[in-house]
């Protein structure tokens, strides 16, 4: 963890930032404001990148995750007064700026609006960019939360508009902090509220042995990522996640009603995330090879155990779904993806595509089946030279046996 403290924001007094280093393509952020008697009036703690289309010079259209914002400023967040509600602003570079207002009534108080403001001026963020300059964009919320409680959603929540995708997980806020302590109380946003069903966890007694229990075949889900108007990429799988920490093994199956897919497309890269309740993000990252082949290269999870604890790993060295370009990879039967000797991840009924996606359809299938023939082949060519061997090895003996009987006869 890394903390910055700030110069006093006028009307605020000292503000203490604490910025948590997480996983690669999220961004932890956890802010406590005070007042000018260094009392806590705010408290704030959440995870969000952006997604922006854009148009290139040769009337293309590219789209890019904002997530990795370097140096980050705080300058103008405030507690509030008798004419301002509070509000946390945020700026990560020239142009780029993230604001938050809150106002309060008698008995609640309101996450008013949301406001994004990017720099598609910034060659390194937006190469080729037709348009240049600063563009905004203003979400209206009027999310009501009572007076002395914690706002709490962990789930994935997404803002959409004018070409910009805006996610955010992992959310707590107390906009009017009472007496300088943050409440205990916590008021769930309405998607944790219906995400009642969640992945079971078995678990066994800790012991040397950490074979988990086996569990039925997960149901298979159908998951798909935007590029603007088209889908990029597309996966149907079933999921069953193996977990082994402290000598307890687990094992989940993903329920595809309340997983949530988001993610990203380039020309050599693509991103699948999945997201619930329990689970922060489960990515599956695909890669591009000799430029004419795909294949699985990167899978990093961090999920909520029901000890309460999270479990975090990460593999950017893996190769697994090979296919070609312009195909999609199929396999109906189980396969295991060993991202670590804690962490695997079965998969049924498996089609996925990452890149070159037509009319959101997937193209002609490279089966599993077909890797299986390709190792059955060498073995039959050698199970027949094999033979050959022996036929000539019997010719022999029994021509040189028939020599020797005729000498004897002689």
């Amino acid at each position: 963890m890394v903390c910055f403290r700030l110069f006093p924001v006028p009307g605020s007094g000292l503000v203490l930032v604490c910025l948590v280093l997480g996983a690669v393509r999220s961004y932890a952020l956890e802010l406590n404001l005070t007042d000018s008697g260094k009392a806590t009036c705010l408290y704030a703690k959440w995870q969000m990148n952006f997604t922006v289309r854009y148009e290139t010079t040769n009337k293309t259209y590219k789209t890019v995750t904002i997530s990795d914002r370097g140096t980050v400023t705080y300058n103008g967040s405030i507690c509030g007064d008798d004419q301002n509600g509070p509000k946390i602003a945020v700026q990560f570079g020239p142009g780029f700026s993230w604001i938050a207002n809150f106002s309060k009534a008698a008995s609640t108080y309101s996450i008013d609006s949301i406001s994004f403001s990017y720099n598609t001026g910034d060659n390194t963020t937006f190469p080729d960019a037709e348009d240049k300059g600063i563009l905004t964009v203003d979400e209206f919320l009027a999310i009501k939360i009572p007076l002395n409680d914690l706002f709490r959603c962990n789930s994935l929540s997404t803002l959409e508009k004018n070409d910009v995708v805006q996610h955010y997980w992992d959310v707590l806020v107390q906009a009017f902090v009472q007496n300088g302590t943050v409440s205990t109380n916590e008021f769930l946003c309405d998607e944790d509220k219906t995400s009642t069903v969640a992945p079971t966890i078995h678990t066994t007694v800790p012991s040397p042995t950490t074979t988990p229990t086996p569990k039925e075949k997960p149901e298979a889900g159908t998951y798909s990522v935007n590029n603007g108007n088209d889908t990029c990429l597309l996966a149907t799988m079933g999921l069953q996640l193996n977990i082994t920490q402290d000598k307890v093994a687990s094992v989940i199956n993903i329920n595809p009603n309340t997983t949530h897919s988001t993610g990203s497309c380039h020309s050599h890269t693509a991103l699948l995330r999945l997201n619930s309740s329990t689970i922060k993000y489960l990515d599956f990252v695909f890669a591009v090879k000799n430029e004419n082949r795909f294949y699985l290269k990167e899978v990093n999870v961090s999920m909520y155990l029901v000890n309460g604890s999270v479990f975090s790993i990460a593999n950017n060295n893996l190769s697994y779904w090979d296919a070609p370009l312009g195909s999609s990879y199929m396999c109906n039967k189980e396969q295991t993806v060993s991202v670590s000797g804690a962490f695997q991840i079965n998969t049924f009924d498996l089609r996925v595509q990452p890149f070159n996606v037509t009319q959101g359809k997937y193209s002609t299938a490279q089966d599993c089946s077909a890797d299986d023939d390709n190792f059955l082949v060498p073995i039959a060519v050698g199970a027949a030279l094999a033979g050959v061997l022996i036929l000539v090895l019997l010719a022999y003996f029994i021509g040189l046996k028939r020599h020797h009987a005729g000498y004897e006869q002689f």
